[in-house]
């Protein structure tokens, strides 16, 4: 049997280049990156290293990046840090965010309002798309952060980060933006950009678990969470992981580089997988979920009415063919997609939508032989 990955959405298979690149630190370095001593200033150089080289990758400054555990840290840290900081300041405890964020902002949030924060979820059309309109009437005199993610991690819909950007600078407010998803996939010139917090993670672009990134803009205020030692400039406490540091490095580098044949070949994948669909089980059979403009063309939600979600992922799983039903934080869940629900999709839509994910490894042989499962199990179903 075939085994076929269509969920990197969810995490990723290391590139090999990272893993040589890891397994020569793992086995040649040990000093703690804090100390004195040769060993520790061996450490020192690649942590010191490795943010030079991603700040240089991403264009930005390297006194501007804090490592992290991943993206979930990183959304906690920029949310937290800066509407704490924000409102020591006396800027206000007003947050605007959007019904579809991951639940690492999502949650943050609903903590935040446990402290006396209030929080304005915006909400989406039917292809998942945030209206600048309605960021700009949630704005108040005391909104002091606004946080959207650069595109939505279930159905792939790109937002106006650039429109908000500008909209939160024109009016003083600070711009966190959730980039989890989309680096490798979309230029990213974080100078350029009007936005003063950017959460990355490695595990979305072939680098180890367990390592993230957050830009922090130069003069951009943040309270720190994690507390313990002077790490990142006093901004996140704890020894830092010179595998995964270096790792994350050699993967931004090659995400970067490679941007454009990495998206050329996923819209090939993915219009691959449409036309294979057509011709099976017909255009009427199925309907895509998101924006037909503004989307990533790694991510391809589709619902299959009279399939439910549950039972086509566990008949795709049989066949060898790991798909998704949303976040791979909450897939464990049985509760329907709250980023579908928000997009207001008929019931028969909620109930039978999978998400298809791709990367590296993925072949069109694999996308005409998922297409042919699809089409099995749908008879097998029907019956």
């Amino acid at each position: 049997m075939k085994s076929i990955y269509l969920d990197h959405a969810a995490s990723t298979p290391v590139h090999p280049e990272v893993a040589k690149v890891m397994l020569n630190i793992m086995t040649e370095q040990y000093g703690n990156a804090s100390s004195v001593h040769h060993f520790g200033r061996s450490a020192k150089k690649i942590v010191s290293g490795a943010r030079d080289a991603i700040a240089a990758f991403l264009g930005c400054s390297p006194e501007e990046w804090v490592f992290t555990s991943g993206g979930t840290e990183s959304d906690n840290l920029a949310i937290f840090g800066a509407a704490t900081a924000a409102a020591a300041s006396g800027k206000g405890k007003h947050i605007v965010t959007t019904a579809i964020e991951h639940h690492a902002v999502l949650n943050t949030c609903e903590e935040l309002e446990k402290e006396g924060f209030t929080v304005t979820y915006l909400p989406v059309d039917a292809t998942g798309l945030v209206s600048l309109a309605d960021v700009e009437a949630a704005l108040q005199e005391d909104t002091t952060l606004i946080s959207v993610m650069y595109a939505n991690n279930e159905v792939g819909t790109i937002q106006p980060i650039l429109e908000i950007g500008q909209l939160a600078a024109e009016r003083g407010i600070l711009f966190h933006v959730d980039a989890v998803q989309v680096l490798g996939l979309v230029p990213l010139s974080l100078h350029e950009l009007p936005v003063d917090y950017m959460s990355f993670t490695a595990h979305k672009i072939n680098g180890p678990q367990g390592i993230g990134g957050l830009y922090i803009r130069r003069g951009a205020p943040l309270h720190p969470r994690q507390h313990g030692g002077l790490q990142e400039r006093g901004r996140r406490a704890g020894t830092e992981s010179l595998a995964g540091v270096a790792g994350f490095a050699k993967a931004v580098e090659l995400a970067v580089q490679g941007l454009g044949a990495r998206n050329e070949r996923a819209l090939e994948l993915r219009n691959m997988l449409l036309q294979e669909l057509d011709r099976l089980i017909g255009r009427e059979s199925y309907t895509v979920n998101g924006n037909a403009t503004y989307f990533l063309p790694s991510i391809l939600n589709v619902s299959i009415p009279g399939a439910r979600t549950d039972v086509l992922l566990m008949n795709l799983d049989m066949e060898g063919i790991a798909a998704a039903s949303g976040s791979a934080c909450t897939s464990g869940s049985l509760e329907i997609s709250h980023v579908l629900q928000a997009m207001k999709l008929s019931e028969n839509l909620l109930e039978s939508a999978v998400r298809f994910s791709t990367g590296l490894g993925n072949t069109s042989e694999e996308i005409e032989y998922v297409a042919r499962k699809i089409e099995t199990i749908l008879k097998r179903l029907r019956k």
